[in-house]
C-alpha cells in the first residue's frame, strides 16, 4: 500500500553573514548550505498495517510524511501510495489518503465544523448518501454532534483533533498519515482518538502510518515500528521483536505462602530479589523458557500468586534512542536491519 525506495530530501538553506557588513554583502551575493533531512530511506507497508514511525526530534519523520503525501518532492528516490506516485499523480493520491498534522488544522478557522465538512464534501465530490453515512458513523465514534455547530476557533484541542480525523477520513481513503495526532491532549481525549483509530484499522483495514512521541500511542496502536535517526532507518520490527533485540529481561513476581527456599538458579536468570514471601525474578526468556522457570518456582515453595511482566515501552524506546545516539553499539538482527 505504501512503498518508499531510496528516499532522499536535501534542503538548500541561505547562509547569512556575520555583522552589519555580512548582512549588506548578503543583499548582493548569497551563500547556501545543503542539509540532507532524509538519507536513502526505504520501507514497504502492507494494506491494513498500523505502523509507528518514530525517532528523536529532527530525525526526518515529518519530512518523510510530507513526501509520502505529495507536499514535498524527494530529491532522489521513488514513492508509491495506493499504487500512485504522490509527485506525478498528486490529485489521484489526494483522493486515496487522509492526512492529520497535530499542530495544524485542515478545517476553516471561523466556520462551524458542519460547514467545513460540507465544503470538503463538495471538494471530494462525495454524494449525499455517502456523506450522511460517514457523518453518522463519525458522530457515533467521535461524538461530533457535541460541537458540529461551533466555529473551529472555539473548539478545545481534543474536539479539534476529533473533527480533523473525521475530515481526513470523510472521503474514505485507504491510507491515513498521522503526525503527532495526540500532542497536547488530555487522557480522556487521547483514549477517544485511540479507540477510533483502532476501530477503523480493524474494521475498515485502513493502512495507518503514525508519527508520535507518545509511547502509549505506540504500545496501544501499532503492530510494527520503524525507528529512524538522522534521516536513516535504524530499525524495523514488531514491539515483541524490539524487546528481544534490546535484551531487556522479562520479570516474574511470585508470592509464596511461606518464605521460599531457593535451591538453585537456572541459566538465563539474571537476578532474584527476595522480600519476605515474595520473589522478583528477572530472566532472559531466550535462554530460559517461561514454563521451565515456572516449574522451578513451584519447587522452591508453595506459590499463592504469580504475575508475569514484560519490559514496558518507555524503557525499550529509551534504550533504542540511546543506541541510535551511539551507532557503534548497533548490531545486525535477523528480523530487521540496523544500519
Amino acid at each position: 500500500m505504501i512503498e518508499a525506495s531510496g528516499l532522499v530530501k536535501t534542503f538548500r538553506l541561505a547562509r547569512g553573514g556575520n555583522g552589519t557588513l555580512g548582512a549588506l554583502k548578503g543583499l548582493f551575493t548569497r551563500a547556501y548550505t545543503e542539509v540532507q533531512a532524509v538519507k536513502g530511506i526505504s520501507f514497504t507497508i502492507r494494506e491494513g498495517e498500523f505502523v509507528g514511525y518514530i525517532g528523536p526530534n529532527g530525525a526526518g519523520k515529518s519530512t518523510t510524511i510530507k513526501m509520502l503525501a505529495g507536499i514535498l518532492h524527494p530529491t532522489e528516490g521513488e514513492v508509491t501510495v495506493a499504487g500512485c506516485s504522490p509527485q506525478r499523480e498528486r490529485k489521484e493520491v489526494a483522493k486515496r489518503i487522509g492526512v492529520v498534522f497535530g499542530q495544524r488544522t485542515q478545517l476553516w478557522w471561523d466556520l462551524p465544523v458542519r460547514d467545513s465538512m460540507e465544503i470538503l464534501q463538495a471538494m471530494y465530490k462525495i454524494d449525499d448518501r455517502s456523506f450522511r453515512d460517514a457523518m453518522e458513523r463519525f458522530n457515533a465514534l467521535l461524538d461530533l454532534h457535541e460541537f458540529l455547530d461551533i466555529p473551529v476557533r472555539k473548539l478545545s484541542l481534543g474536539q479539534r483533533m476529533r473533527a480533523d480525523l473525521a475530515a481526513a477520513l470523510l472521503h474514505d481513503p485507504p491510507v491515513l498519515f498521522l503526525d503527532e495526532p495526540t500532542i497536547g491532549l488530555d487522557v480522556v481525549a487521547k483514549n477517544k482518538i485511540r479507540q477510533f483509530l483502532r476501530e477503523i484499522n480493524r474494521t475498515d483495514r485502513k493502512t495507518i502510518l503514525l508519527t508520535t512521541h507518545d509511547m502509549d500511542d505506540i504500545e496501544q496502536l501499532c503492530s510494527r515500528i520503524i525507528l529512524i535517526n538522522h534521516g536513516q532507518v535504524m530499525l524495523d520490527g514488531t514491539l515483541d521483536q524490539l524487546r528481544a533485540q534490546i535484551g531487556l529481561p522479562s520479570v516474574i513476581v511470585a508470592e509464596y505462602r511461606e518464605p521460599p527456599a531457593i535451591t538453585g538458579v537456572l541459566d538465563g536468570v539474571e537476578q532474584v530479589e527476595q522480600i519476605g514471601n515474595r520473589l522478583v525474578i528477572h530472566y532472559d526468556k531466550r535462554k530460559t523458557p517461561t514454563p521451565r522457570l515456572l516449574a522451578e518456582i513451584g519447587r522452591w515453595g508453595e506459590p499463592v500468586d504469580i504475575q508475569m511482566k514484560e519490559p514496558d515501552i518507555e524503557e525499550i524506546i529509551r534504550l533504542l534512542y540511546g543506541r541510535v545516539a551511539n551507532p557503534a553499539r548497533l548490531s545486525y538482527t535477523s528480523f530487521s536491519t540496523w544500519y
